[in-house]
């Protein structure tokens, strides 16, 4: 790996915890383990091996200190940490989080929202949006998403029903949009920022999925490049961060960064992990230091895999995506059985048979996530493994996903529900609620989230009124086999409503 010479690796947070480990310390502050004092010597641990990682992290395991910084008012370390990662990501200020991505959805929404204001925000988004519009006592307007024609997998609603919808509701304050998806799949977000910053309007994105966007050719744009006000971003996702460690960057003078800090440190533990923010900021520092050439190994490695199965035309194949309007994570490989045998489910539990561990599954694919060094090593044992199955299944037969009606959601979701729904009130105030036949729930508000899965996009919130398209929907769904996550009633015959 090549090394540029005109930015030399620096990460003041790890060198400040570093040069305070080697002054031998003496701890009368918290944590109470004091640097990991007594681990070794607890009786009856298997392997020295066990521990001996967890007191290496605790060795630099600190608190606020009279040098250590504070992140809720840095001007240290953690501050220059913070400058150097908005001008690594090319934001105008970055803020280091320690709650992952689900910290930073909840402060940006609100920080942009009052109670009774109202958002734009794509159906399927994270479970901390919801959580964050209940803590903003927000409206929220749901914008169903594009599906690419294909695969049926989701894309963030079209420029042209974000238009639609500011014309309908010119008071939002706001697009909240996920980009890229679980999947990897993702659009160019330039035009959204162009149309809501012509109207005054915030571009907010839950990006978690796409800390490695724009720091190669080969990825997409990052949605700081196309102008995004807003940006939540979980480093620990595809860069070299700990688990929980996240990003939320900045740009332009619509967002109020009074309001932003304020709901940082209401979300953020006031005891930060010092770890996890020494992450981020090595994290960062392997970008600046090695650039491009940091993906290297894993996007050599993908590829590697991809020509093995191509070359090998066996009936494991990669899902190929190709859109003038979107794109693929390159370092996301999402895999099927083209004879629809083996679910994803079945893929994935077969891959673990032999020791590898994918990122999710569904009815049809499994997706797994390379990382910038995955090694070469690591796609030739992929690459074995699904040999062996594929030998191993030969002479088995039964039926897949292939004959299950997993698409008919994606398929038919333009048609059965509006475009764009009627404002969702979000608030945590208790609610009375009954639960009655389906069909007699039209006209109603529901008391609960009806959430088909796959793909796991919700039909329906808590607030909103019940259609006969969403019942028609539901119906048809629950006939076919789809699991309802977290319903009253899992065959969906009967569903809980608000009384007023």
């Amino acid at each position: 790996m090549r090394h540029r010479e005109l930015k030399p690796w620096h990460a003041p947070i790890a060198v400040m915890l570093e040069r305070h480990k080697r002054t031998g310390p003496v701890s009368f502050h918290v944590p109470g383990h004091q640097f990991g004092r007594g681990v070794n010597d607890i009786p009856g641990i298997p392997s020295a091996d066990l521990l001996a990682p967890l007191k290496q992290v605790m060795g630099i395991d600190i608190t606020e200190l009279s040098f250590s910084d504070d992140l809720h008012d840095p001007s240290g370390a953690i501050a220059e940490a913070e400058q150097l990662a908005a001008a690594c990501f090319g934001a105008q200020k970055t803020y280091l989080l320690v709650g992952g991505s689900t910290s930073g959805n909840i402060a940006m929404i609100l920080a942009s929202c009052k109670p009774g204001e109202r958002l734009l925000v794509q159906r399927n988004v994270h479970k901390s949006v919801i959580n964050g519009l209940m803590l903003a006592g927000a409206e929220a307007v749901f914008l169903n998403p594009t599906i690419e024609e294909n695969t049926g997998l989701s894309l963030p609603p079209s420029p042209a029903v974000v238009e639609q919808a500011l014309k309908r509701y010119p008071d939002a304050k706001g697009l909240l949009l996920t980009n890229p998806s679980y999947y990897g799949l993702s659009v160019n977000l330039l035009p959204y920022a162009s149309l809501l910053h012509d109207k005054g309007k915030l571009l907010l994105v839950d990006e978690a999925h796409g800390a490695h966007y724009g720091h190669h050719a080969a990825f997409p744009t990052s949605a700081v490049q196309a102008g995004a006000d807003v940006v939540v971003q979980s480093t620990h996702k595809t860069l070299h961060a700990l688990t929980m460690g996240a990003m939320l960057h900045t740009q332009g003078e619509l967002i109020d960064h009074a309001a932003l800090r304020h709901a940082l440190q209401m979300v953020q533990s006031s005891s930060p992990s010092y770890p996890i923010l020494a992450s981020l900021d090595i994290a960062r520092a392997m970008l600046d230091t090695y650039g491009e050439a940091w993906f290297g190994p894993g996007l050599a490695a993908v590829q590697k895999v991809r020509e093995a199965l191509y070359a090998a035309g066996g009936r494991f194949e990669a899902v190929q995506i190709e859109h003038e309007q979107y794109r693929m994570d390159p370092l996301r490989l999402l895999l099927q059985d083209k004879l629809g045998k083996l679910s994803g489910f079945e893929m994935q539990q077969q891959l673990e048979k032999h020791n590898i561990w994918t990122e999710m599954a569904d009815p049809k694919r499994v997706v797994l996530l390379f990382g910038a060094q995955t090694t070469e090593a690591d796609a030739e044992r992929l690459i074995k493994a699904l040999c062996h199955i594929e030998d191993e299944q030969s002479g088995l037969s039964g039926d897949g996903w292939s004959t299950v009606a997993t698409g008919a959601y994606e398929d038919e979701l333009d048609e059965q529900l509006a475009a764009i729904s009627e404002p969702v009130l979000f608030d945590r105030s208790p609610v009375q609620s009954m639960v009655v036949d389906l069909q007699a729930a039209v006209g109603r508000c529901s008391a609960e989230m009806v959430v088909p899965y796959p793909p796991g996009i919700p039909l329906l919130y808590r607030g909103e009124c019940i259609t006969p398209q969403a019942v028609k929907r539901i119906r048809g769904l629950a006939a076919s086999g789809a699991r309802f996550q977290g319903s009253s009633d899992a065959a969906m015959r009967t569903i809980s409503i608000l009384v007023p």
